[in-house]
């Protein structure tokens, strides 16, 4: 079999960077089980036919944490290839605005310091968006 006609599954994922009043960052850590278990990430999810971005990033965000966020503006988009997944990240910065985060469909949610988020360990993907925030600092729209 020739490997590099395989096609791998292609995700467009929905990515947000939320935000609080002190300017901390709220990441989650996958379930154990499954690809890339046990890892951090910032939350989000598959964006869903018929779906924008904003939308998908407001649903995944209650489903899986239980809170209120306000999507704000758009941060970068990754493509990148896994070994068994290609995906395409639409991050966007999100403020947190109602709720207390709950590890609903991950392991345990953190808010972080951006200077912590290094002590973490994240799928190749997410490293990008780290060095973006980190070169950027605190988001400018937090009221």
């Amino acid at each position: 079999m020739n490997l590099e006609n395989v096609q791998l599954p292609y995700k467009v994922i929905g990515v947000a960077v939320i935000w609080n009043q002190e300017g901390k960052i709220l990441i989650d850590r996958r379930l154990p089980q499954g690809a890339m278990g046990g890892l951090w990430e910032f939350p989000g999810g598959k964006i869903e036919p018929g779906e924008t971005v904003e939308e998908c990033i407001h649903r995944e965000i209650w489903e899986e944490l239980g809170i209120k966020i306000e999507v704000g503006e758009h941060l970068l988009t990754i493509d990148h290839t896994y070994t068994h997944l290609r995906v395409s990240l639409t991050v966007h910065h999100c403020l947190h605005l109602e709720g207390v985060p709950q590890p609903l469909e991950c392991d345990e949610v953190r808010w972080v310091n951006l200077d912590e988020l290094d002590r973490f360990t994240f799928p190749q993907a997410n490293t990008q968006i780290i060095d973006v925030i980190q070169k950027n600092g605190i988001w400018k729209n937090i009221s």
